[in-house]
């Protein structure tokens, strides 16, 4: 049993046998501890377990923990490579007890695995417990027969565990493997204690007490275990090797690096082989786990562990990017036991290689300003801040950076200047954001991202975490405090919620908290580009900055949305298949119930054009292939072929979301630049459903569709009339187009007939006091009124009326249900030199209570308001007639 591997199996596979369940690793940015950057230990994810806060259906568990320490107080980065154990990313094999076995099993669980199954010579353990822990020192006697000597008793809080200022708490009993005395070091308690001879391998922890608020101490009702064992220490000791940088995995790592480099691995650069090496592991797991090296939080951690395993990719002689080209070394490596890297493989190799072709262009021009800036100083002078953070602020230079390439010189940096030159910076910034138009409130905004920091939006992996309030708005000003009943915005330190931007609208979901919080998160939005704000509205207890909350984004809705936002993909590269590439997204709305895509192209669409572009994006739907994300250079992504989508803001890097694969060459079917949520799996979308297509603007179309639950609701409506609708007819649903055609046209036959009917009587019958032929002056006037016709066919009663009377004048009033009225004049051919219609119109439209009136000499219409007037209209035209 040599290889790591077939270690952590073993580790694994010893206590499964013993009754626990094999917990997977949980990721590396820690969904359920806020205060962490990083996860760090394994109890991280049975946190809320060890408190009683949540439930599993297991009360043992074992785990290999992936694990990364190179933030906050645990930064081990600047030792990697020149120490024989210290790691940024390293994995932590732990048994666990929630209310199961104590310490006499733990004890003999652990005893028999280190000296049985790993078969470790008993001669060469020796174990350390708390000073005041009794119980266990005499069972160390009696499950191993230990001698006195080689029981340590520790009196530091180095043998005292606590999750932190309150809640569990216990003492801890190490075990020490003996390197032998040809290694410099002493055992622990000892003068020597920091030397290599004596290595802890194993940390287990009796979580028995709680701590209270003022120091008190109360014994657990159910008393737990956590252990913690380094995988690379173990696998070093059962390897006949002190260094864990001897181990086979990282000796395989090295042994590629020395390949593409050329470099002696073990000669004077051994130190850089080894930084890349274990740079290597945090850089993949970090990027498979959702973290992206950016200028915050933990992307800027990532940067820096990046960029530092690149500068000795450099000092190495590596003329091209060479951590991309490592990453499937790794994966063969750890793969097997990790399947997020496998999955993530092609996304660490584009994220590495884009930040390493960066990195060199930066470290070539930084470097050579910094050489020009610092001519003629000497070792013990100090490099001017200013410069220092002109080299950040205007060439991407790291002050970390600025500083190693000085060290070597004895040259110190002025870091007070710097950071007073970077505190100008950001008074500057704030005085021309405030000064750009914007409204008041984002100044706050701004003054707030200042303090407290990028919100770090962790929901691209998960939809419940853990979150610190960091700021709290109400009314347009910071509050100490949300009470109950009230609303107001939470700024977080990291979220689950997606803030609403490029045309998906932002989550919904639920707060708690200790002491009864319950909040209500009622929609989520972005401000500056990274400040996420929490509409909410508190429903019980007291929100204030520093309130440890759970976040639970609303499952249901989230599903819904990411199908329509995956959906719209589709659907652009469908509607460009079949109208053309002169289609662009010109806007979209992708809500849970629906979406809506506009884009570009001049006329309607047929019908069996849209037909067209719901088969093609339901083809893909039924493939139910990966939805896959890869980050580029923006340019990179829209060279390669990446669409960018209409309103959305791009950095420098880039979510490139792809899926489908095109029948034509294998390639993506749908690639797009794109920061929203999306489905796993195309299938996941269910079904597309198209229905409704429209104008927008000159030139914009807008399709609307529904996915999954809400299409299939839609279709099993429409399903469900149609068969109603071939029940009242009578005739089977393949017949019941045809039959409506048929009864359509022939209502429209009998409206006409009606229609005419109506004419006739309406012209042939007495209607009103207009209704004889009389002659005024010389001139004939047939003035009528009518009900029951349309007031568009008045024109068509006034021509027969002209065609009656032969020369003359004919003046109708037609009457609405509504009580309004339409009136029309109409002047035969031989009479318009003499009498104008429109003069005439008009003089009846006054009657009726209306203004104006239009046509030409011979036809003009007007209308009124009031119905009730007719006669006085009819009479007005003949007054105007007589002149």
């Amino acid at each position: 049993m040599s290889g790591v591997n077939e270690i952590r199996s073993s580790f694994i596979d010893y206590f499964v046998k013993e009754g626990h369940e094999a917990v997977a690793s949980s990721p590396l940015v820690p969904h359920n501890d806020p205060t962490l950057m990083f996860t760090n230990a394994g109890m991280v994810q049975f946190k809320n377990v060890f408190t009683g806060v949540e439930k599993r259906p297991y009360s043992r568990a074992v785990t290999s923990q992936k694990c990364v320490r190179a933030g906050g107080k645990h930064n081990d980065l600047d030792n990697v490579g020149y120490t024989a154990r210290h790691h940024t990313f390293f994995e932590m094999l732990g048994n666990f007890s929630f209310g199961d076995y104590f310490k006499d099993r733990a004890i003999e669980l652990a005893w028999n695995l280190v000296t049985r199954t790993f078969e470790l010579p008993k001669d060469r353990l020796l174990v350390t417990v708390y000073s005041e822990d009794e119980e266990a020192y005499g069972l160390w006697k009696k499950i191993a027969g230990l001698s006195d000597d080689r029981i340590i008793r520790i009196a530091s809080s180095d043998n005292f565990w606590s999750m932190g200022d309150t809640g569990p708490c216990g003492p801890c009993s190490e075990i020490f493997f003996d390197h032998g005395p040809h290694i410099f070091g002493g055992p622990p308690g000892s003068a020597d204690q920091d030397g290599d001879r004596f290595i802890e391998i194993w940390n287990l922890v009796f979580m028995q007490y709680e701590q209270l608020p003022g120091g008190e101490r109360v014994g657990l009702p159910r008393p737990s275990i956590d252990t913690g064992m380094g995988l690379e220490r173990i696998s070093a000791v059962l390897q006949g090797t002190h260094d864990n940088y001897e181990t086979d995995l990282m000796r395989a790592l090295i042994a590629e690096v020395a390949e593409f480099t050329g470099v002696d691995p073990e000669g004077p650069q051994k130190a850089s082989h080894r930084v890349i090496a274990d740079h290597l592991r945090a850089s993949v797991f970090l990027t498979a786990d959702g973290v992206l090296p950016s200028n915050e939080g933990r992307g800027y951690v990532l940067r820096r562990i990046m960029r530092r395993a690149m500068r000795h990719a450099q000092l190495l002689g590596a003329k091209d990017p060479l951590m991309h080209r490592l990453v499937p070394i790794l994966v063969r490596e750890m793969g097997r036991a990790y399947p997020e890297i496998v999955r993530a493989e092609l996304l660490a190799e584009e994220t590495l290689l884009l930040e390493e072709t960066r990195f060199r262009r930066t470290l070539e021009r930084g470097l050579s300003i910094l050489e020009e800036e610092s001519q003629g100083l000497v070792s013990g002078a100090s490099f001017p801040g200013e410069v220092a953070f002109k080299l950040y602020d205007t060439y991407g230079f790291p002050l970390d950076l600025t500083q190693d390439a000085l060290r070597a010189r004895g040259i110190s940096v002025d870091t007070d200047a710097f950071d007073a030159a970077m505190a100008r910076q950001k008074a500057e910034a704030r005085a021309n954001w405030a000064g750009s138009g914007e409204a008041a409130t984002d100044t706050l905004w701004f003054a707030v991202r200042d303090k407290v920091g990028a919100t770090d939006f962790l929901g691209y992996d998960t939809e419940k975490a853990e979150g610190v309030v960091t700021a709290l708005v109400r009314d347009g000003a910071e509050v100490a405090a949300l009470n109950a009943g009230e609303t107001g915005l939470v700024v977080l330190n990291q979220t689950p919620f997606y803030a609403e931007s490029g045309g998906q609208v932002g989550d919904t979901g639920r707060m708690t908290g200790e002491g009864g919080i319950v909040v209500e998160v009622r929609a989520t939005q972005k401000k500056l580009g990274d400040l996420f704000l929490h509409d909410v509205k508190v429903e019980s207890g007291t929100l204030k900055p520093g309130t440890a909350l759970v976040l639970e984004v609303e499952h249901d809705r989230r599903a819904a949305v990411r199908a329509n936002h995956s959906a719209t993909h589709l659907l652009h590269e469908a509607l460009r298949r079949v109208l053309g590439e002169h289609v662009a997204q010109k806007g979209s709305l992708v809500a849970p119930d629906r979406l809506r895509f506009d884009f570009s192209h001049p006329k309607p669409l047929s019908e069996a054009e849209v037909a067209e572009v719901e088969e093609i994006a339901n083809r893909f739907v039924l493939r139910n292939e990966p939805v896959e994300t890869r980050i580029l250079a923006v340019d990179d992504a829209i060279k390669s072929g990446a669409r960018a989508l209409f309103g959305e803001k791009y950095g420098e890097e880039v979510r490139v979301v792809s899926m489908g694969t095109d029948d034509g060459n294998g390639a993506p079917y749908s690639v797009e630049l794109c920061g929203g949520t999306h489905v796993k799996r195309t299938g996941d979308i269910g079904l597309i459903s198209v229905v409704s297509e429209g104008a927008v603007a000159s030139g914009v179309r807008r399709i609307e569709a529904l996915t999954a639950r809400a299409a299939r609701k839609h279709l099993n409506g429409a399903s469900a009339a149609l068969i109603a609708t071939a029940s009242t007819l009578k005739a089977p649903v393949a017949e019941v187009e045809a039959r409506v055609a048929a009864l359509v046209e022939e209502r429209r036959k009998l409206e006409r007939e009606l229609a005419e009917t109506r004419k006739k009587l309406a012209m042939g019958g007495n209607q009103g006091s207009g209704d004889a032929v009389r002659t005024i002056g010389d001139i004939k006037l047939l003035a009528r009124q009518v009900e029951g016709i349309e007031i568009k066919d008045l024109k068509g009663l006034v021509d027969e009326g002209k065609k009656q009377i032969g020369s003359g004048v004919v003046a109708i009033v037609g009457v609405t249900s509504d009580g309004k009225a339409g009136i029309v004049v109409g002047v035969t051919a031989d009479l318009t030199a003499r009498v104008d219609a429109v003069a005439l119109v008009r003089r009846g439209a006054e009657a009726l209570g209306g203004k104006g009136g239009g046509g030409r000499p011979d036809m003009a219409q007007a209308g009124g308001p009031d119905g009730d007037k007719a006669d006085a209209a009819l009479s007005a035209i003949e007054a105007a007639l007589a002149g």
